[in-house]
């Protein structure tokens, strides 16, 4: 019945970090998941949530299913760090948020409501984009295109590109794009040129579709937040799936929502329907990851101390930046690792130069050519400086 299934070739990511697991070699340094690594190597345990977890355990909470939707109180508490506490559409009732497995999870409940609701709709995702933006979208039956984003002969955004790739998208087009620290490149755009683009979806009516699986990471919690909340200003329609597995250190809770701006006679609706397809797809969101969030974000002192844990993280990253950019001899051509931001860089190695550093070095990177600097430290920074001068040539 089943001889016809075809074998999986493997997730380009995922692939590459089995791959490193079943590496035998002492030495060897992987560079390809994006998780957050402290100094030590290790994903860390933040304090903010360690306390949750422990008041969560002492007070033997039942365990009941969520609604479709979610926790309520991580669905408001979502909303105020997207949107702002003092912001207009929270207050006018504008915003439908959906507690969802992960970013990956809103990403998928956002391309499964516009076959649903907007068929005809494109999606477009930037040149280049996380490897599994268009293998969400694809799988709901909605075509994916392409926008010009990076330059590699700079390394840099090539935005007069974008700008005229977004003016030339059919209206019924919906534009994903990364709102900090984007993937895989690294590559963010600047306050002015959000106003830019943000003003050209306005004009042509697209539908953005926010990716924020970082935000902390960037520079700052507030700051990473600057084209939500301009978007929120503009008035037009708009989704945001963000995640807290990156500033909450939570990866295995898939702690995620898709919030939806848009005008308050059509939240209810849609917030129904984005239920509706809740329960097709995994029925309830995950309890624990939404008291994680919830407790948090809604107490004083432990929101105060998990911001101060996102600064540090965010730090140490721009450290690892610097340091990396040091031991390459602080030459011009790897200035690109201080002009990018977040956890991804994007080296412009090319795929016989990944797998040269794998095969000789065993250090790991996916076939882009994209590294995490988040697993870079102290004591494998030499190490993996030298290997890259050797194989960048």
């Amino acid at each position: 019945m089943l001889e016809h299934v075809p074998v999986f070739p493997g997730d380009p990511i995922l692939t590459v970090n089995e791959a490193f697991r079943r590496d035998t070699r002492p030495f060897k340094v992987n560079l390809s998941i994006g998780v957050y690594l402290d100094e030590e190597g290790n994903v860390p345990v933040m304090q903010s949530v360690h306390i949750v977890e422990r008041r969560i355990a002492a007070e033997a909470r039942p365990r009941p299913y969520l609604p479709m939707e979610g926790l309520a109180a991580m669905r408001q508490v979502t909303g105020e760090l997207l949107f702002g506490s003092d912001s207009q559409v929270m207050a006018e009732g504008r915003v439908a948020t959906v507690q969802t497995v992960g970013s990956s999870g809103a990403l998928r409940l956002a391309a499964e409501f516009i076959a649903v609701w907007l068929p005809g709709y494109k999606a477009a995702v930037s040149s280049p984009t996380w490897e599994n933006h268009r293998a969400i979208f694809n799988a709901c039956g909605v075509e994916v295109v392409q926008y010009p984003y990076y330059d590699p002969a700079t390394k840099a955004l090539a935005f007069d590109d974008m700008l005229q790739g977004l003016e030339h998208l059919p209206q019924c087009t919906a534009v994903v794009l990364h709102a900090c620290c984007h993937n895989p490149t690294g590559v963010d755009l600047n306050e002015s040129q959000w106003d830019a683009v943000i003003d050209l979806l306005v004009r042509r009516k697209l539908l953005p579709i926010i990716d924020f699986a970082y935000q902390g990471y960037g520079r700052g919690i507030e700051e990473d937040a600057y084209a939500v909340r301009r978007l929120a200003d503009s008035g037009l329609t708009f989704m945001v799936a963000n995640s807290f597995s990156k500033n909450m250190s939570v990866y295995g809770e898939r702690a995620g929502a898709l919030s939806v701006v848009l005008e308050p006679a059509c939240v209810d609706n849609v917030l129904g329907q984005m239920q509706s397809l809740v329960r097709r797809l995994w029925s309830n969101p995950p309890a624990h990851a939404a008291y994680i969030v919830a407790d948090i974000l809604t107490s004083e002192d432990l929101s105060a101390l998990w911001r101060k844990e996102v600064n540090a993280m965010r730090s140490r990253i721009l450290g690892a930046r610097q340091l990396l950019f040091s031991h390459l001899g602080s030459s011009e051509k790897y200035r690109y690792l201080l002009n990018q931001v977040g956890m991804f860089s994007y080296t412009g190695l090319r795929l016989d130069q990944v797998e040269q550093l794998k095969e000789q070095y065993g250090i790991y990177l996916v076939p882009s050519g994209r590294i995490c600097v988040a697993s870079l430290n102290a004591a494998n920074m030499p190490y993996v400086a030298e290997a890259l001068k050797s194989v960048d040539n």
